[in-house]
């Protein structure tokens, strides 16, 4: 009995072995075609300089998903569609200003940046500033807030190796912060942008209005002119005229769009893939997220040119409104579960055209571990580092409803936030074989899902 125990174990060794050859190969066809006959970056260079920023609502929306639908029948879908979901429509209406005038009169115009889904400020607000750190502070000084401009100076914390932690650890501060101010009665806000860039160029995002509050001006500010502001105001005191015109429409149409590959073996078993399609309107949405973008649409033709079949469906899907609604993600997820889909993974890239280091899964122990026993095959292309916890904000419905392991591509992350949601973020700012080594990756990890499940 120990002699056929022995001999089984043996086989499945051999096995194994063979198997990880294999996938080995395929892997590096994949690399190979991917690297000297790709077309992400060609694609990230029509997506961004002939149709600019797609955020919802725009004409950029539209173009970019007649562009997005063309593109996937190109790279060889099966079947190639759009998903409708009604989607906000928010205009920055204007120029975004701000002068500051000091207690001997001297003015110095600040370079800022109405935020998403913020209300323009119908004529300019004229206001003395008040500077706090963080929330707690606001609630010390609440008493000093009324009538004023409250600044928000809370710096991205620099000890945080992983970026989007002091991302995570300030964003509080853009998404609630006018409705925290307005609570005591400011007029407006200014925020330290969500940047830790040297440079002096503002960056938008949205906020959330709390309705009990009124709806106040908000703004961020480029990093020096907030250093600049800051050390103003201790010596003396410093009065901003604003001026924004951000304004809603009533919501309109928009759409995912979305390619398949048909499964082999279990056509109902669903894997997919994904970025999202919208970007914000001061610049071209190259890192956000037209890199994810065109990486999904890439690994799409890369599978169909090397003539994978899939055992399991693959959607390929770009996303409609994740920046100022996640009405795209919703929706994907809402058909899945009224439709009775079964979704096995999902994959999202939104974190810039980077260099790859690895992926974040959020799935069960057993999962976590079968992902690190591919570690081996992706180490070579850079994907070395898995980490738990991790997704996208898109596929974050699709565990929430259904409970599916979502993984987000983790690229170097250092560079990312010099560019996010900033008038930098074009097609210049991304490296073609940095963008490509990271569809590598992508790649691979549909393949090993695909071919022994999760």
């Amino acid at each position: 009995m120990k002699k056929i125990v022995f001999l089984l174990s043996c086989l499945a060794i051999v096995a194994s072995a063979f198997a990880q050859k294999d996938d080995s190969l395929f892997i590096k066809n994949l690399s190979d075609f991917i690297l000297t006959k790709g077309q992400a970056y060609e694609n990230l260079r029509h997506l961004t300089k002939q149709i600019g920023q797609r955020l919802s609502g725009s004409a950029g929306m539209y173009k970019a998903e007649a562009w997005g639908l063309k593109t996937m029948k190109e790279a060889g879908a099966d079947n190639a569609y759009l998903q409708a979901c009604m989607v906000p429509h928010w205009v920055r209406g204007g120029k975004d200003e701000a002068t500051t005038q000091s207690g001997n009169g001297n003015k110095k115009s600040l370079d800022v940046l109405a935020l998403g889904n913020s209300l323009g400020s119908s004529k300019p607000v004229t206001a003395k500033v008040i500077e706090v750190k963080n929330f707690d502070e606001l609630e010390t000084r609440r008493n000093d807030v009324k009538d004023k401009i409250v600044f928000y100076n809370y710096p991205f914390n620099q000890t945080f190796i992983k970026t989007f932690e002091a991302y995570g650890d300030a964003v509080q501060y853009r998404g609630a912060g006018a409705s925290r101010a307005a609570k005591y009665g400011a007029q407006a806000v200014i925020v330290r942008s969500m940047s830790e860039s040297t440079d002096n160029i503002p960056h938008t995002g949205s906020l959330r209005y709390d309705t009990a509050y009124a709806k106040i001006p908000a703004v961020a500010v480029g990093l020096q002119d907030a250093n600049w502001l800051s050390d103003a105001l201790k010596k003396g005191s410093i009065s901003v005229t604003l001026s924004t015109h951000g304004k809603f429409f009533p919501d309109t149409v928009g759409h995912n769009v979305i390619g398949e590959l048909k499964g082999s073996e279990f056509p109902a078993e669903y894997i997919t893939v994904g970025g999202h399609l919208d970007s914000w309107d001061p610049a071209e949405g190259a890192h956000d997220d037209g890199a994810g973008v065109v990486q999904t649409i890439e690994v799409l033709r890369a599978f169909k040119a090397l003539g994978y079949k899939p055992k399991r469906t693959l959607r390929f899907v770009l996303f409609a409104n994740e920046e100022n609604g996640l009405r795209g993600g919703t929706k994907y997820a809402e058909e899945a579960q009224a439709k009775g889909e079964k979704h096995i993974f999902s994959l999202e890239s939104d974190e810039g055209g980077f260099t790859p280091r690895g992926f974040g899964l959020t799935g069960s122990d057993a999962q976590f571990q079968k992902l690190l026993s591919w570690q081996p095959l992706l180490t070579r292309y850079g994907a070395s580092e898995m980490s738990r916890g991790g997704g996208g904000s898109d596929i974050g419905p699709l565990n929430r409803t259904q409970g599916t392991p979502t993984a987000g591509l983790s690229p170097d992350s250092q560079r990312y936030f010099d560019y996010h949601h900033a008038r930098n973020d074009v097609f210049e700012a991304v490296n073609k074989r940095e963008l490509e080594l990271s569809v590598v990756n992508m790649a691979a990890l549909i393949y090993l899902v695909d071919k022994y499940g999760f």
